[in-house]
């Protein structure tokens, strides 16, 4: 296994690295912006003076729409430039996910489960998104109580001083937001998490549930997180609000102040009346904290997201080597192989040998591994310990290129992807052609309903109604198109009616150079056919031999219900 690139520390850099030039065209639109608004108060006070002296004003009454015109234009700019980050910066995150998740293989789920992926990736990737921009905005937000402080500075050093004695209680109530608000929001999107595993798990059974008749006790079971969700929600809203309101209580106090000192030195002829305006204004900048509030709220739900994405990001996905396979027949080797599921061993210390161009049935009870060993076959799992050797070569060796095109797959339920039933045949290949996708569902006995179809292989794989038997012919299709020197059937040939295995089987399983083949089988048709037969028990090969040698054995006919 490797390291993700992207260890949990590292993402939120990563982000906004990805964001670039656009990220920091945004911060100094932003900060631009902050800063025109930072000369708007003393030009406003300036003109004022000007008009109370009678005195001509017009190019600083210019200079202040000029100011506001620009501030729009500005805030324009940042908005559609906030927009663009965020959806780039979002596209980036779920691609990397995305890849993560295919890399990981069935550990992505059984770790995090289905449900709570696709709220990473679909809920959690957009806040994550908003990362670079929150920050930019967060600094540009910044900037104003920064500006305003050092205006004030300038106006007279006693508004500055006024204004600073109460600064730090200003502080520490952003402190103990920022903290309070990111332990709220990691809260509310993990029980959203649950939420979305608990209704992909329902989506997927829904005709179970309805059989059942047991939609009411679902629904209540989907939902029953609600009542956590809604106080975290709470929490959060009580946090924020608690924020505002202390705000709302610190800020009016010290302008006050400042405006008080500034009516004083007013009184005493050292500032002068558009001076005490533009000071007036430079307080509110500077206790700009209803701004800041809520830019720290952003930026704590955009670092929440981002830590759940850094959990999927920080589990090892497997590595490839760079050997490549040397000609061969597919023999097949495990040695002492040990694999566990949900912290339980499965398999423990197999060894088989299947040699190339030949046939093994791997039969057992239900649990012994046997799905578990097909995926570790052909590396769609890792062992825990020993390894699994294609023609003399570990897959862990194998270049990612070389592994999967030596090696097809064929599943229970296959998933058929693609836009058209074409698509799904030939998923994988780099380069498909018409005759050998037609040739692959011939051999599959698949070619007879797909030109019974609407538009026969141009049909949309949404409006191709058919079995479940039907399903598995064109996963088998998939598999046969796909070629490679081993082919691994996971329970293929489960749902097809008797007639049709038989014939699948005869062509499949006859004498002769093909690739090597590896059945799960469940049926004693099946395991006839094969050139052999393992059989799996307590997570270890109890026996291996021919199907009719094996069935002599009661504990062995008792696996086939027999």
């Amino acid at each position: 296994m490797t390291p993700s690139p992207e260890a949990p520390a590292r993402l939120p850099r990563a982000v906004l690295r990805h964001g670039g030039a656009r990220c920091a065209a945004l911060c100094a639109v932003s900060t631009a912006a902050t800063a025109a608004g930072l000369l708007l108060p003393a030009a406003l006070g300036r003109t004022l003076d000007l008009l109370l002296a009678h005195a001509p004003a017009t190019r600083w009454v210019a200079c202040c729409a000029g100011l506001v015109l620009l501030i729009a234009v500005l805030d324009g700019c940042a908005g559609v430039l906030t927009g663009t980050v965020d959806a780039r910066s979002t596209a980036w995150l779920r691609r990397r996910v995305t890849g993560q998740v295919l890399a990981l293989g069935p550990r992505a789920g059984a770790r995090f489960g289905a449900g709570d992926l696709v709220a990473r990736l679909v809920g959690n990737a957009a806040q994550a998104g908003t990362a670079p921009a929150a920050v930019a905005a967060l600094v540009a937000a910044l900037a104003g109580p920064v500006g305003g402080v050092v205006a004030l500075g300038l106006i007279d050093p006693w508004l500055v001083a006024v204004f600073l004695a109460g600064a730090p209680v200003l502080a520490l109530l952003l402190r103990a937001f920022a903290r309070d608000t990111s332990a709220c929001v990691a809260d509310y999107q993990r029980v959203q998490g649950r939420l979305a595993a608990a209704l992909t798990e329902a989506v997927g059974g829904f005709r179970t549930i309805r059989a059942a008749g047991a939609e009411d006790r679902e629904t209540a079971r989907i939902l029953a997180p609600l009542p956590e969700l809604s106080r975290a929600g709470h929490r959060m809203w009580r946090v924020q609000g608690r924020a505002a309101a202390q705000a709302v209580t610190v800020a009016p106090l010290l302008n006050l102040g400042v405006v008080a000192v500034a009516g004083l030195l007013l009184a005493r002829h050292r500032l002068s009346v558009g001076e005490v305006l533009a000071a007036s204004r430079y307080a509110v900048l500077a206790t700009g904290v209803g701004v800041l509030v809520g830019q720290l709220a952003a930026l704590s739900r955009a670092r929440a997201a981002t830590a759940r994405l850094a959990e999927v990001l920080a589990e090892p996905a497997p590595g490839y080597g760079t050997r490549g396979l040397p000609s061969g027949s597919g023999q097949l080797e495990l040695r002492g192989v040990t694999a566990g599921r949900g912290g339980r061993t499965v398999l423990d210390g197999v060894d088989l040998f299947v040699p190339g161009g030949t046939t093994l049935a791997v039969v057992g009870r239900f649990g012994t591994g046997k799905s578990l060993l097909a995926e570790l076959a052909g590396r769609l799992a890792d062992p825990d310990a020993g390894e699994v050797l294609l023609d003399g070569i570990p897959l862990r060796d194998l270049g990612h290129a070389d592994l999967r095109g030596a090696v097809s797959y064929a599943f229970e339920r296959p998933a058929l992807l693609g836009t058209t039933v074409e698509d799904a045949i030939a998923f994988g290949l780099t380069t498909p052609s018409p005759d050998r996708i037609r040739s692959a569902a011939r051999t599959a006995h698949a070619d007879g309903f797909v030109r019974r179809l609407p538009d026969g292989y141009a049909t949309r794989c949404a409006d191709a109604p058919r079995s479940g038997g039907e399903s598995q012919r064109l996963g088998l299709a998939r598999a046969f198109a796909h070629g490679g020197r081993l082919l691994i059937l996971d329970d293929a040939l489960s749902s097809l009616d008797t007639v049709t295995e038989h014939r699948i089987a005869q062509s499949l399983l006859a004498p002769g150079a093909g690739p090597t083949r590896l059945l799960i089988a469940h049926r004693t048709a099946t395991a006839a056919r094969a050139d052999a037969v393992a059989w799996l028990d307590g997570g270890r090969i109890r026996a291996v031999g021919p199907h009719a040698e094996l069935w002599r054995d009661a504990e062995y006919r008792a696996v086939f219900g027999a």
